[in-house]
């Protein structure tokens, strides 16, 4: 009983399966769909969008819940490891800090005065968009000591707030208290791009602001070339991280910065290759695997991995499998995961399964991978979108 509790918990409300499949688990737990080979026919060739009723069942024989079983075309992707360069700029600006103001009645905070926080997101000030540090310094310092209305985005909710500068003693000038940022640049890898649409995904997770940990809003960006130049490797404790710059050129433009990773639309395709289909997450099985990724230059290569486990719980979409590096050669470079291979693909029986998302920094030859499946839902989100936007 214990044990089938816990599993109605951990067990995902929906699966997705391709067309002319039905929904097959690894392990102790089994799907049921139909009572009789006419039912399951009838279920193996429903078309994409239909969906329907799945009872999970512990050892074939004790009920642990019914789920909904989405039916979806087969996709196939271009998988990447390639090295890019992130250049993004944020819709609004994000406040990463706060300092005191050392007025002639001691120190105050004008933006925590204000009910500002850190990881607020500032949208406008007096009605006028702000998306650069400059445009903000410009309007304040325009401002004066006249109270100003400031437009805050905090938890996908908007409001405002009425703000006013106070004067340092020490710097004889008006001071807001407020330190924002309007970008971010890095390097990660690309997991994987869609024929045809090229829409692409990398990294497997939400680019962060480094002093605050939220997610960067974007408003606009574009992926360019890189290429690794030397490796740190990483130590227990210590994680590791690929070197490497950016190249001149573009790859394309960024169009989503979500929970799952960076994605938008290639202007050059970085790679050539065969596609793979991708993978649902009830195909992903423990045991061999490989990770594609690049640790010098710009040339991938396949190393060998072990799947670990498989974690269905949809609470955490970036931490979907644990997994080992066992291939030596990975190892003597790197000494694990490393950080920049965040999207490296991984793939097992010729599909693709997942990408690298994070390492254990106290045990880095592991870390955690998504499935494939997490990122293509918004990969396919954006190429709907793209369709609307040219009908």
């Amino acid at each position: 009983m214990a044990a089938i509790i816990a599993l109605s918990y951990t067990m995902p409300e929906q699966f997705s399966v391709v067309t002319g499949s039905t929904l097959t688990l690894h392990g102790a737990v089994s799907a049921s769909t139909q009572k009789d080979s006419a039912q399951a026919e009838a279920v193996a060739s429903l078309s994409p969008g239909s969906t329907y009723t799945a009872s999970l069942r512990l050892f074939g024989l004790f009920p642990i819940k019914d789920v909904a079983v989405n039916v979806v075309d087969a996709t196939s992707v271009i998988p990447c490891g390639t090295p890019f360069g992130i250049k993004m700029f944020t819709d609004g600006v994000l406040v990463v800090g706060m300092s005191d103001v050392d007025t002639a009645s001691g120190p105050q905070n004008p933006a925590r005065s204000a009910g500002i926080k850190v990881g607020d997101v500032l949208i406008s000030i007096n009605g006028t968009a702000v998306n650069t540090t400059e445009q903000v310094a410009e309007l304040i310092e325009n401002a004066g000591d006249q109270a100003m209305s400031f437009r805050i985005r905090r938890d996908n909710l908007e409001f405002d707030v009425k703000f006013r500068s106070e004067k340092s003693v020490s710097e004889n000038r008006l001071k807001a208290g407020l330190w924002v940022r309007d970008s971010s640049a890095g390097i990660g890898t690309l997991t994987f791009y869609v024929p045809g649409s090229n829409v692409f995904a990398g990294l497997g997770h939400a680019v962060c602001d480094v002093d605050t940990g939220d997610v960067l809003p974007i408003a606009s960006g574009e992926i360019v070339p890189a290429r690794i130049y030397s490796v740190v490797k990483g130590a227990s404790g210590e994680p590791g991280e690929l070197r490497g710059g950016f190249e001149l050129g573009t790859l394309g433009n960024l169009s989503i910065n979500g929970e799952t990773g960076i994605y938008g639309t290639l202007s050059h395709t970085p790679v050539l290759g065969d596609p793979v289909p991708v993978a649902m997450k009830q195909q992903v099985k423990t045991g061999y695997a490989q990770v594609l990724t690049t640790i010098d230059g710009t040339e991938p290569e396949l190393y060998d991995i072990r799947i670990d486990e498989v974690k269905y719980n949809d609470s955490s979409p970036t931490r979907n499998m644990v997994i080992v590096i066992t291939d030596e050669r990975l190892l003597s470079d790197t000494g694990g995961i490393v950080q920049g291979m965040s999207g490296s693909p991984i793939l097992q029986d010729g599909k693709l399964v997942g990408a690298v998302t994070h390492v254990f920094v106290n045990e880095p030859t592991k870390g955690f991978a998504i499935f494939a499946e997490n990122m293509l839902k918004t990969a396919n989100t954006l190429s709907s979108q793209q369709q609307d936007a040219a009908a």
